[in-house]
């Protein structure tokens, strides 16, 4: 089961906005993969699946 870590996730994702240059949308979904998820939208849909059920999806 992944369990994303926000704070690493909005970290990770700021440093490649901001160093590297990338769009906030690349930036977000580079960080999301490397916690494992496809892409920014699975992540967050995750999260929002745990906070509605309050039980990873």
């Amino acid at each position: 089961m992944i369990v994303p870590d926000i704070d690493w996730f909005e970290e990770r994702a700021a440093i490649a906005e901001h160093d590297g240059g990338l769009s906030r949308c690349a930036a977000e979904d580079l960080a999301a993969q490397a916690q494992g998820f496809s892409n920014a939208d699975a992540y967050w849909q995750w999260l929002a699946d745990y906070v509605v059920t309050r039980k990873p999806p």
